[in-house]
């Protein structure tokens, strides 16, 4: 969350003339509901278990995909990451990623969470984020950003 993960993956995909895929809007987009609502009317539980569903749906072959910042996390999401995605780890630091989240009603993970809990939450993430195959450094203008990721891709 904050990281840009769907501002950079659109410009990779414009970049690489590439299919574009946001896991978060086919979610909105099969719901007809928001993410922030989603999460509001059914639980996290919920949302992940449609995530897991949805996400062999965006990986597709040559196609550029954002994911949630929890996308990665399940053991089984995670499997078929790796047997069909290259991965990339939008890394910055918390404090960026949370100013640059905005504002808490968009953001349902960010509802009723402390700074202390934010943390940890992030931590307990890093593991995986950290496992991608590609690490670029998302404290960045857009266009930087997006460049090396493509640069990842293309090696």
């Amino acid at each position: 969350m904050g990281c840009g993960k769907s501002t950079v993956g659109r410009r990779v995909a414009e970049l690489a003339a590439a299919p574009y895929f946001d896991l978060d809007q086919m979610l909105e987009d099969s719901t007809g509901l928001t993410v922030g609502t989603y999460f509001a009317r059914h639980g996290e539980a919920a949302f992940r278990a449609l995530e897991a569903r949805l996400l062999p749906e965006v990986l597709q072959p040559g196609a550029v995909t954002s994911l949630g910042g929890g996308t990665p996390v399940p053991e089984a999401n995670w499997r078929l990451l790796q047997e069909r995605a290259r991965t990339v780890y939008l890394a910055a630091p918390l404090v960026v990623l949370l100013a640059r989240a905005g504002s808490q009603a968009t953001r349902p993970l960010l509802l009723g969470r402390s700074r202390q809990e934010l943390e940890q939450l992030w931590r307990a993430r890093l593991p995986r984020y950290e496992a991608a195959q590609g690490r670029v450094d998302a404290a960045r203008p857009v266009e930087e950003v997006a460049e090396e990721v493509l640069a990842l891709w293309d090696s």
